[in-house]
């Protein structure tokens, strides 16, 4: 994807609000399940992770997501990650 859509979608989801919360139970298959649903209905969504997630970075926990959901990774902003497909 080239670096203007990026920058389009990024302008796009700063007014998005986040459609799923991943807090302590991590990824799993229902998160999974609903995050493709959610990317089918919508295209571009914002995922907000909690504090009390499992230790991990923001930039793996977006890699996964993006790779368990075949989605590109458009931003990571604090604890917010922005998914395209």
């Amino acid at each position: 994807m080239d670096k203007d859509k990026i920058r389009k979608f990024r302008a796009e989801a700063t007014h998005l609000k986040p459609i799923l919360t991943l807090g302590k139970k991590g990824i799993d298959d229902a998160v999974v399940t609903e995050l493709k649903k959610q990317i089918k209905a919508n295209h571009l969504v914002k995922v907000k992770i909690l504090k009390s997630f499992p230790g991990e970075s923001m930039d793996s926990i977006a890699e996964e997501l993006a790779s368990l959901t075949s989605t590109t990774l458009i931003d990571v902003r604090g604890r917010a990650i922005v998914l395209y497909r």
